[in-house]
């Protein structure tokens, strides 16, 4: 009875004993899952906060171990802005997106003559002008007016014996005939002429000049009585279907500038109409004083108003371009050395960036690096920009600095030389400068503090808020502890 009994207490306890190790799993379990290990982001020295390191070890600036820094202890990028002070300065945000931006770039130039639609005018044979049509140059002329009429002596013996060979008859006489309409070619008489003296039978020893196209006299060279030599040039003939501008592109934008793009060409001569051509060429040459390229712009004149010397504007419409990520212009701060957009963070934070810019289109403008397509940029805020829009006044009308505070700690004197105004302390660890326990030696702004100090005393002291340009930390203050 008392085995069973004996046995019985045995498996009691260890039931309890069991149940409360259950129930001790059960309630730390939990905790040991919720405990989460703190993300170490770097290593630094915090008397060389600047420098970081990927690992722990020993700074090789002190004598002391490197001092972790959590993913928690990094201070939130940016300034942040309350709500209802965003709305009262009118700030707008715009999202950064993929966009396909076809700029319009503007010239001027000069229309000049199309120097493809010109013709030239010349003596075939030696002779006289006996009669002028055309007096001055930048007449109008149309094509097949008579321009000049010739008298050429060469045509006369030329003429005679042809007519003299068809009046004989017999066909024997064939090759004479040819070779009296040849010997008539050979003094420059076109089919024409020989036609006329053919159907006439009689001799034409003047020669008409007529103009081959429509256009202008843009170079006159022929005078009534003047003798002419064979292939002197007396009229240049210029059409004016077609014109060119010769407008100046700005080296910048050259390269958006392609052979076959269309124009669109305006002149304050004509308010409100509108010429459109295309580009014809880009000439190899940079104008060294204005720094341009010269587009040949070839438009169309169906009606004469364009003429050799107006000045004219010339719109280019550029090739398609592929999707760019792309913010409003307006969201661009430029400082003239970086450009800079401001972006809209969580929690009402604001941060500037630089960014690299491209085109600017439609009130939009290129972002090629800096920024990511999603993300919100300022476009209005006063407090943003200041009347210079620099970056550097941007940024200060972001955040107003604060009065830095300076470091406080505590420790012990090891040595001090009130003279020179040195003292060696053996300090406990500083907070604010993540500075562990360690001896150092600090200057004193101020030597008289240092007098009443000895070797031995606990003291209190103030450092202040960032070293010296030599990285000494001074002492603002120091006191004996009572």
């Amino acid at each position: 009875m008392k085995k069973a009994l004996l046995a019985i207490a045995v498996l009691v306890v260890l039931g309890a004993a069991g149940y409360g190790l259950y129930y001790l799993g059960t309630q730390h379990a939990p905790v040991a899952s919720q405990t989460k290990e703190r993300k170490i982001l770097y290593w630094h020295d915090p008397m060389v906060p600047g420098q970081r390191f990927d690992k722990p070890g020993k700074s090789p600036f002190m004598d002391m171990q490197l001092v972790p820094v959590y993913e928690d202890e990094q201070p939130a990028a940016g300034v942040a802005v309350d709500p209802r002070m965003q709305q009262s300065l009118g700030v707008r945000t715009a999202e950064a997106a993929k966009a396909t931006l076809t700029p319009t770039i503007e010239a001027v130039g000069s229309v000049a003559w199309n120097e493809r639609d010109a013709a030239v005018v010349q003596a075939r044979a030696s002779g006289f002008i006996e009669r002028l049509y055309v007096r001055a140059a930048l007449d109008p002329v149309k094509k097949g007016q008579p321009l000049a009429e010739l008298y050429v002596p060469d045509w006369v013996a030329a003429q005679e014996e042809y007519l003299s060979a068809r009046r004989l008859q017999g066909t024997r006489l064939a090759s004479l005939v040819d070779g009296a309409r040849q010997r008539m070619r050979l003094a420059g008489m076109t089919d024409e002429q020989i036609h006329a003296v053919e159907s006439s039978r009689k001799v034409q020893p003047r020669l008409t000049l007529s103009a081959p196209i429509d256009g202008v006299i843009a170079e006159l060279g022929a005078r009534e009585g003047m003798t002419v030599m064979p292939g002197a040039a007396l009229f240049r003939i210029n059409g004016l279907a077609t014109v060119w501008v010769n407008a100046e592109v700005r080296e910048s934008e050259a390269g958006a500038v392609r052979v076959g793009n269309e124009v669109e060409a305006r002149t304050t001569a004509l308010p409100g109409k509108v010429f459109k051509g295309s580009v014809s060429a880009i000439l190899p040459e940079v104008t060294a004083a204005t720094r341009t390229l010269k587009a040949r712009v070839e438009l169309a004149n169906p009606d004469g108003e364009l003429k050799p010397g107006m000045f004219a504007t010339v719109n280019f419409t550029p090739a398609a371009r592929a999707e760019v990520l792309a913010v409003p212009s307006e969201a661009v701060i430029q400082t003239g050395k970086r450009s800079v957009v401001v972006v809209a963070q969580a929690d009402g934070r604001f941060a500037p960036a630089d960014v690299e810019t491209g085109i600017e289109a439609n009130g939009k403008t290129e972002i090629r690096k800096g920024l990511e397509a999603g993300q919100k940029v300022v476009v209005s805020g006063q407090f943003l920009i200041d009347s210079e829009a620099s970056l550097r006044a941007a940024e200060t009308r972001m955040s107003e600095p604060q009065k830095e505070a300076t470091h406080k700690g505590t420790g012990k004197v090891r040595a001090v030389d009130a003279a020179s105004g040195y003292v060696e302390l053996d300090h406990d660890p500083i907070a604010s400068l993540q500075w562990p326990q360690m001896v150092m030696g600090f200057y004193a702004d101020d030597k008289a503090q240092l007098r009443s100090l000895k070797e031995g005393d606990r003291v209190e002291f103030d450092l202040h808020p960032k070293p010296n340009k030599d990285g000494e930390w001074l002492l603002k203050r120091i006191e004996a502890k009572p």
